[in-house]
C-alpha cells in the first residue's frame, strides 16, 4: 500500500512538470521507476562544460543558471531554469561533451534520468519524444532571438526583451508578468554588456513606466496599468 501511494505521488509530481504534462499514465509509471532524486545546495555545479554526461535532469524545485566560459575565462549566462525545466539532454542525444555548465542558484531538487533509460523511453513513447522535440525547438528559437538581439538591438531593447522572455517562461496567472529573481550582473551576462549599463537601462525602463520591481524580481505591468 505504501509503495502504491509513493508511486502515485511521484506520478502526480511528474504530471506537474510541463515536459511530462501530456504523458500517458503508463509513461509516467515508467518514468517514476527510472528517475533518481538528487539534491544540491546553493552554488553547486551540477554539469561541467566540456565533460561527458550520462544523465539529463528535470528541476523539481529550485533554480539553476546555464553558463558558458568565454575564451578569456569570463562567464556568459545563457539561461535561467526553474521548476519544470530540464537540461543535459543534448549530451545524451549526441554523446558529445557537455556544451555548457549548470550551477544551482538556490537549494535545488533534481530528477535524474540516465542515457540508457532516456533513449529507451524515447524509443517506446512517441508522446515523450514529441514533447522533447517541441521543447528543443522552443529553445532553438530563443537562442536565435538572443543572437539577433545582441547583434542589432540597443541595450535598453535587449534588456526589455530579456525581461519579457523570462517573465513569459516564468508563467503565472497574474495579468502583471513577473520575472524570476535577477541581479544586474546576471542581466548583464545574459545580454552581453556591463552591469553599469544594465543599471542605467533598468532605471530608464522604470522611469518610462514600463517596469516595476519587487525585491529581486521585475514586474511588467498589464497594459492597462502602464504609465502613459
Amino acid at each position: 500500500m505504501a509503495d502504491n501511494v509513493k508511486r502515485r505521488d511521484a506520478c502526480e509530481s511528474l504530471r506537474a512538470i510541463p515536459l511530462f504534462r501530456d504523458a500517458t499514465a503508463d509513461d509516467l509509471e515508467s518514468l517514476a521507476t527510472h528517475l533518481i532524486e538528487r539534491r544540491f545546495p546553493k552554488d553547486a555545479i551540477v554539469v561541467d562544460e566540456g565533460l561527458t554526461g550520462d544523465y539529463m535532469y528535470v528541476i523539481r524545485s529550485g533554480r539553476v543558471k546555464i553558463t558558458k566560459a568565454s575564451d578569456d575565462g569570463r562567464e556568459k549566462i545563457m539561461n535561467l531554469f526553474s521548476i519544470g525545466d530540464f537540461f543535459g539532454e543534448m549530451a545524451l542525444l549526441d554523446e558529445q561533451p557537455r556544451s555548457a555548465s549548470v550551477t544551482t542558484l538556490e537549494p535545488t531538487q533534481l530528477l535524474a534520468l540516465s542515457r540508457r533509460d532516456f533513449m529507451a523511453l524515447l524509443k517506446t513513447s512517441s508522446t515523450l519524444a514529441l514533447s522533447v522535440i517541441q521543447e528543443l525547438t522552443r529553445r532553438l528559437r530563443d537562442t536565435s532571438e538572443q543572437a539577433s538581439s545582441v547583434s542589432f538591438q540597443k541595450v535598453q531593447q535587449r534588456t526589455r526583451g530579456l525581461f519579457e522572455r523570462l517573465a513569459r517562461e516564468e508563467g503565472g496567472t497574474d495579468p502583471c508578468r513577473i520575472t524570476p529573481n535577477l541581479t544586474h550582473q546576471q542581466i548583464a551576462d545574459m545580454i552581453g554588456t556591463s552591469r553599469e549599463t544594465v543599471t542605467r537601462a533598468v532605471k530608464r525602463l522604470k522611469a518610462d513606466g514600463w517596469l516595476q520591481q519587487q525585491g529581486k524580481r521585475y514586474v511588467i505591468p498589464a497594459e492597462e496599468h502602464l504609465v502613459p
